[in-house]
């Protein structure tokens, strides 16, 4: 008998600005999957939201990992979502359950809207559900329910494109100070971000977040250290060791991330034991309190010798590359990079099995 294999479905590209980014981390994990433990398939997603098979990508697959390219390409046999998603869940052979890996970063990918997409289909997916991922992905949101619960966090202010007015920059620089940061509620990866340093650069920023999205936050300036912890689980989640960044530039930008790769992380973050242990239950607070299931990277400011930890956002699908924090954090904590691609399949399942209980009726 050949033994039963799940039936892994890594989702990957999207109509984000960090579409290169999912590209990217698909690359990697696909070539970490255990393919004695998974049938896997790779489904991309274009710029212009089309479906596709990646077929080059499951060629590659099968002339073995080193075949993989380092990025994947998400172009290949149309096929329309819903066809798709009917074919992988179409009883194979000696084929265990199915399970999406969403690899999709941003809007209309990390949002709750694929999720949703996954819920109705009644497929097994790993991450966040509808309400952690749309919650999480608009900062401002996720701000007003953090400031609710008493977490601290830099002085802010959110409005949409129709709520300015033509003095708004001079009221937020009164209000909040210089300089100022500036980004779309609805990005990741730093993607639209600006580091405004007078009313006129902020005016600027403000109208490059406007095209990114509806919804913008302005955020105080923070002379503090940049740290970030890994949360693996569901309803148990579990806090790995925390890493600091030290930017390269003047802030920790998406050309500082992705392109000139002049950042370093340190981990574990010179810390405390007493500082390590507050951020890494702060991180456990933060993910259950944004409804979190599966991972998430959260990301914090310290200031060190002023209001201590501040969380700066949440991420639920983080770069998922080697070189990635989230599995960089997950890997000094004692897992391997196939490890922690197992474990999120388990907890997939596992969720999956818990939401059906509850709507099955």
């Amino acid at each position: 008998m050949t033994p039963e294999r799940i039936h892994l479905v890594v989702l990957f590209g999207g109509q984000s600005a960090e579409h290169e980014v999912s590209c990217t981390t698909a690359a990697h994990v696909l070539a970490a999957a255990d393919q004695t433990k998974y049938r896997i398939t790779p489904i991309g997603i274009d710029t212009n939201g089309a479906w596709s098979y990646a077929d080059a990508a499951a060629m590659a697959l099968t002339e073995g990992h080193g075949a993989l390219p380092g990025r994947l390409d998400p172009t290949g046999s149309l096929v329309e979502p819903s066809q798709a998603l009917t074919d992988v869940t179409r009883p194979v052979e000696s084929t265990g359950p199915t399970v999406v890996l969403p690899l999709l970063h941003g809007p209309l990918g990390e949002d709750g809207t694929v999720q949703g997409v996954l819920e109705l289909a009644d497929i097994a997916y790993a991450g966040s559900g509808v309400l952690g991922s749309a919650v999480a992905m608009d900062k401002a949101m996720a701000k007003h329910i953090l400031g609710g619960a008493g977490i601290a966090q830099a002085d802010y202010r959110a409005f949409a494109d129709h709520q300015r007015t033509p003095g708004l920059p001079t009221q937020l620089v009164a209000e909040l100070g210089l300089p100022l940061f500036v980004k779309p509620a609805n990005m990741g990866s730093s993607v639209g971000v600006t580091k405004a340093h007078d009313v006129d650069e902020l005016q600027d920023a403000i109208e490059l977040a406007l095209t990114y999205d509806e919804w913008v936050i302005v955020e105080e300036g923070i002379d503090g250290r940049e740290i970030e912890v890994a949360v693996l689980g569901n309803t148990e989640p579990v806090a790995s060791v925390a890493g600091e960044i030290i930017p390269g530039e003047e802030f920790y930008s998406y050309t500082d991330k992705y392109v000139n790769d002049g950042s370093q992380g340190l981990i574990p973050a010179p810390l405390t034991e007493s500082q390590m242990t507050e951020v890494r239950r702060l991180a456990v607070e933060v993910f259950n309190l944004l409804r979190c299931d599966g991972l998430a990277r959260c990301d914090f400011f310290f200031e060190e010798h002023g209001r201590g930890f501040l969380c700066n956002e949440v991420n639920t699908m983080p770069g998922f590359t080697p070189i990635s924090m989230f599995p960089k954090l997950m890997m000094a904590s004692g897992m391997t990079y196939s490890e922690i691609i197992d474990r999120l399949v388990e907890l997939a399942i596992e969720r999956h099995a818990r939401r059906r209980r509850n709507t099955a009726h």
